[in-house]
């Protein structure tokens, strides 16, 4: 509860794992299901937008407008009384993505601050076929290092999450019960 007002704050969830895992997907289908909003990757956003992958320079706006746009959203929750917001992506794995890229670990001090946000983290399993989406994704050979990377950041961090796998119905289905922890 915020002490102004007496609202409840929104609960934020984050779907973070590597390309090709369902983020986007899930996290519209559980702010449906839930009744909640959902933030998009803004990394998806701003490939489409400028044609290209960003370079190592703009890899901490990348990761501040993530954030921006998370926290735009919580606002829109608690004015709306929505009780989720299912956050495609993680300030994390821009981290991520920029250490396996460019070698720059200079963004995992910020990305674990922000990361204390998020009320439960679902981590996505790299079992799903993985598909050519343009400029966002390599190979699965990028997607399981990145996904090992994804573990050991939050091993580090000592991030509790659960891990979410499975096809379709199956994979929302586990998702579900995952956010049902915290009410339960």
């Amino acid at each position: 509860m915020t002490p102004a007002d007496g609202m409840l704050q929104p609960q934020c969830i984050c779907l973070i794992g590597a390309e090709c895992t369902g983020k986007s997907t899930l996290a519209q289908a559980l702010a449906t299901h839930f009744g909640g909003l959902w933030v998009p990757e803004h990394l998806r956003t701003f490939c489409d937008l400028n044609g290209r992958t960003p370079r190592i320079d703009e890899q901490a706006v990348i990761m501040r407008t993530q954030f921006e746009q998370e926290e735009q959203v919580v606002a829109l929750a608690l004015q709306t009384g929505c009780g989720y917001v299912f956050c495609d992506s993680a300030p994390l794995l821009t981290a991520i993505y920029s250490d396996y890229y460019f070698s720059d670990r200079s963004l995992f001090d910020c990305a674990h601050a922000l990361h204390g946000r998020y009320a439960l983290t679902l981590v996505l399993q790299p079992d799903l076929s993985w598909q050519s989406d343009g400029l966002q994704r390599d190979s699965e050979v990028v997607r399981a290092t990145v996904h090992s990377r994804v573990q050991r950041a939050l091993q580090a961090m000592h991030v509790p999450h659960i891990e979410i796998q499975g096809q379709h119905d199956a994979r929302l289905q586990a998702a579900i019960l995952a956010v049902e922890t915290l009410t339960g």
